[in-house]
């Protein structure tokens, strides 16, 4: 079937705040469903129920990526150049570098995200509807707007559908509205402006039905419904550049630059100063260029990169894009959701309340493990009547069990049913359902539910679990058992539902009643007719994560903010919130405020404030656009589809890897396997070493280069020999970068690394120090190397031999600069140069192998023009290192005391 070639227009506006007569009435359709005729039509005119596909990027388009870089450019035309003049080992020698960087970064880089495959996935294969007066099961995809669908627990629904039937039916919507609980469906209308959590007259594409049964009509397929509108969102968001890559790319422009200028200078000194011939002269040119370009660069950062990327992986973080290890480093915001993500998504009883007082109950979800106290002291459900009645009503009055599977407790059924039957467990009460006689199921229009229960010695009881308004309606009388006589005390109850509702937790009550001996059935009428004692009320909450409480504390410390945004009610997140650390002195900013600002207020409450409720996609991707326009780099953490936009967007998104959907981690940068916030501590901590050990590389790698292009550019202003030629350069370059500055890639982290602030964004990656630690050894370096040159030429040295020297003196001089560079601002003449980073002495030792073979090798001697030395070939350039070390040091002395 084709898809139309516009878009339709949406088949009814806001059906949620419509009556389900309106509804059909627009869709032109019946409850009794299409006909086949009518369908066919409908699809037709409105396309196939799916998300279009993403085209996926060609394994060559991701190879080509990686020769933009202006750098790479320069390389490029140094090699045409030699292509044309015929230097056949300089243009292999040049284009193996060029190869073998891009091989890198295509290796290590993996493909591109695609957020649409995830969310397609997540969508229903089959659908059950009612066409030409029967039911049927077709694919998903044949659904058109007006079809008659009927929904069961366990489905998924397959598109938009507005209810005309609910029985019981309530639907698990976090994915797509971050809500931690089953929404309850209903078939009235709601406000046109009721957010997406509070639609309950709908029922969303993706989502799955929890409990419950339902029959409605379509009103929305494939890019129409809630789910496609995300798929929207992310179509038209543009992933950010990391802060390293704008650094790297600005970097690389103005060297790039300054290079060619300063090549195309000397090249116009020599020609009208000096009496060189041309090709002398583009060589020269040539050389200075692959001198001057740091061409092992992009190397070592890919590779320090991928090193990172495993590093991450011990730590159960997945990266999928190389660069956000360290974007994660730099971070000003952390932007997390609530639910799944700061808490566990696992409904646990937090408090009890009876009339002897309340408990605070240990433990957190569906884990039975956990003491129950009163004024700090245990107690146990066996010598307390009160609090053994109310575990007995958790338990009975419960059609979830929790049990041990593959190495963990999981629930089956409904979540806040699961922390009652948890709680049962720490009380030690099973509650088998043996013993029940009959049931009523909750269901939305009384809000409780009740069973009959034989009792071993006591004969049957009825007992009743619901909404505490409904409970308290038909409870004359309070206390510990079923002979109770205390009158019930209605306003002291309101008063600690109330205490407990601002604590941010979903509250039920508790009650019993004895029935009759004969008594086989119960009935809503039943249980409405009262009687009831009412025993107490139980406090549920979807838990924080005890570890994200000290990885939000870390983060703090080092200077990042932490923002909760969800879907959820804003007085549970001003719960969390508070109990996380997460400021929030003014409480939280619900989506309709959000609504209601214009952009100044928006950009001044992303600015001030720190937890965001009942928020949509829109509002959570608008939320991450302000902060970056405030100048933030911005982290954003879900597990959501509603998510999925937003970590797109974010400077570094961060998906959970458990209970994240496709579509979210399809979407990330970072995937964290535990699911575990904590991990994203450790993750900011881990790109700040990075960054670190980055910077120390550059500063490492830059002075050779500085070296060698003062070296050429000095003997063509002076008119004399070069000193080094091309390829001899692109040696230095490139066994330097391979060898010694990979080495700094092991550094470990140095020991304040948490405890300063976030770097400055859209700062250099140099800074003044470094730049000025750069000019000086460059300077040192390329003189030493002139001078040994010139020495050797004087005392009648052959060519080959006097340049072979000058390597030398450039590669040892490297080395003695890499055992200053490895401690920025401390001294290295330490222990810890020999202890923390012994895979620095094993690349000191691959650079001196290299090295011997490039003097001693005769292949080698050929395709370099190097020559043998003596002792004197080496005992020069140790002394010269020696003098850069010693030089370095008392660099480090002097700043140490000024600081």
């Amino acid at each position: 079937m084709s898809t139309p070639t516009a878009s339709p227009a949406p088949p009814v506006t806001s059906p949620h705040a419509h009556s389900a007569e309106e509804v059909l009435a627009h869709l032109a359709a019946r409850p009794g469903g299409l006909t086949a005729a009518e369908a066919a039509e409908r699809l037709e005119r409105h396309g196939p129920n799916a998300l279009p596909a993403g085209a996926p990027e060609s394994a060559l388009r991701r190879f080509l990526r990686q020769f933009r870089d202006p750098m790479i450019y320069v390389l490029l035309g140094a090699a045409v150049l030699t292509t044309i003049m015929g230097e056949v080992v300089d243009t292999i020698v040049i284009l193996a570098v060029v190869l073998v960087n891009a091989l890198i970064g295509y290796i290590q880089e993996g493909r591109a995200a695609d957020a649409l495959e995830g969310i397609r996935g997540m969508l229903s294969l089959d659908a059950q509807v009612l066409r030409d007066g029967a039911w049927s099961t077709i694919p998903a995809e044949q659904l058109v707007p007006g079809d008659a669908v009927r929904l069961g627990a366990g489905d998924k629904v397959p598109a938009d559908v507005r209810l005309l039937a609910a029985t019981n039916l309530t639907a698990e919507e976090s994915a797509l509205t971050g809500e931690s609980l089953a929404v309850e469906k209903a078939t009235g209308a709601v406000g046109a402006d009721a957010a997406l959590g509070d639609r309950s007259s709908m029922a969303f594409s993706g989502t799955t039905i929890a409990s419950g049964s339902g029959r409605g009509v379509v009103v929305g397929t494939g890019r129409l419904t809630e789910i496609g509108h995300i798929t929207t969102l992310l179509d038209q968001v543009e992933s950010m550049e990391t802060p390293l890559t704008r650094q790297m790319s600005s970097f690389s422009t103005k060297l790039s630059i300054v290079v060619v200028a300063a090549a195309v200078l000397m090249f116009v000194l020599g020609w009208v100063m000096y009496d060189y011939g041309l090709g002398e002269l583009v060589l020269a040119a040539i050389g200075f260029a692959v001198a001057a370009i740091p061409e092992g660069l992009p190397a070592v950062l890919t590779i320090t990169l991928a090193l990172g990327v495993q590093k991450m992986a011990g730590r159960n973080s997945i990266t999928r894009r190389m660069n956000s290890v360290e974007t994660l480093g730099s971070v000003t915001v952390i932007a997390s959701d609530k639910t799944g993500t700061l808490t566990r998504n696992e409904m646990t009883v937090r408090t009890v309340v009876t009339v002897q007082g309340a408990y605070e109950v240990g433990g957190t979800g569906y884990v039975p493990e956990g003491t129950i106290e009163q004024d700090g002291e245990v107690v146990g459900a066996a010598d307390r009547a009160d609090l053994r009645l109310l575990a007995e009503v958790a338990a009975r009055t419960n059609d979830s069990t929790v049990s041990p599977r593959g190495g963990q407790w999981a629930l089956s059924g409904e979540p806040t049913d699961g922390g009652l039957r948890t709680f049962a467990m720490k009380a030690g009460v099973d509650g088998d359902d043996e013993h029940r006689l009959a049931v009523v199921p909750f269901d939305s229009a009384y809000k409780y539910m009740a069973t009959l229960d034989e009792i071993e010695g006591v004969g049957r009881v009825v007992h009743l679990k619901g909404a505490p308004d409904r409970l308290l309606d038909r409870c004359a009388v309070q206390g510990a058992g079923l002979d109770a006589t205390e009158p019930l005390d209605r306003e002291h109850w309101e008063q600690r539902i109330d205490e407990l509702s601002g604590q941010g937790l979903r509250v039920l009550a508790a009650a019993v009643r004895r029935a009759d001996d004969d008594a086989e059935e119960i009935s809503p009428p039943d249980v409405d007719a009262g009687g009831f004692t009412f025993l107490g009320l139980y406090g549920i909450i979807d838990p924080p994560r005890e570890e994200a409480i000290e990885a939000i504390r870390a983060v703090h410390g080092a200077g990042v903010r932490v923002l909760m945004i969800t879907g959820d009610h804003a007085g549970t997140a001003t719960a969390i919130g508070r109990e996380m650390g997460i400021e929030n002195e003014l409480g939280a900013v619900t989506g309709s405020e959000l609504d209601a600002a214009d952009d100044d207020e928006f950009a001044e409450l992303a600015r001030t404030r720190s937890v965001f409720a009942r928020t949509s996609p829109e509002h959570k991707l608008r939320l991450v656009r302000a902060l970056q326009d405030d100048g933030e780099i911005v982290s954003m953490t879900g597990d959501g589809v509603n998510d999925a936009p937003s970590l797109k967007r974010a400077d570094v998104g961060v998906a959970m890897g458990i209970k994240g959907t496709e579509a979210t981690k399809e979407a990330a940068d970072v995937v964290l396997a535990d699911d575990n916030f904590a991990t994203i501590a450790d993750s900011v901590e881990m790109g700040r070493t990075i960054y670190d050990n980055l910077r120390k590389a550059i500063v490492f790698i830059l002075p050779t280069n500085g070296a060698q292009g003062l070296v050429i550019l000095v003997s063509v202003l002076l008119g004399m020999t070069l000193p080094l030629t091309p390829v001899q350069v692109l040696w230095v370059n490139t066994i330097t970068a391979v060898t010694l500055a990979l080495a700094l890639a092991f550094e470990p982290a140095e020991s304040d690394i948490m405890r300063r602030p976030p770097r400055a964004p859209g700062g250099s990656i140099l800074p003044r120090a470094g730049v000025l630690r750069i000019i000086y050894v460059s300077l040192l370096l390329g003189g030493i190397t002139i001078a040994v040159f010139l020495l050797g030429q004087a005392q009648g040295a052959p060519l080959e031999v006097s340049r072979t020297i000058a390597v030398n003196t450039l590669v040892v001089g490297q080395i003695f600069y890499l055992l200053a560079s490895r401690f920025t601002r401390t001294t290295s003449l330490r222990r810890e140069l020999l202890t923390t980073n012994p895979i620095s002495w094993a690349c000191i030792a691959i650079m001196l192998l290299l090295q011997l073979a490039f003097v001693y090798l005769p292949f080698m001697q050929t395709a370099f023009a190097s020559g043998a030395v003596g002792w004197l070939g080496w005992l020069v350039p140790i002394g010269a290192g020696v003098v850069v070390f010693a030089v370095v040091e008392v660099d480090k002395a002097l700043r140490r005391g000024r600081e």
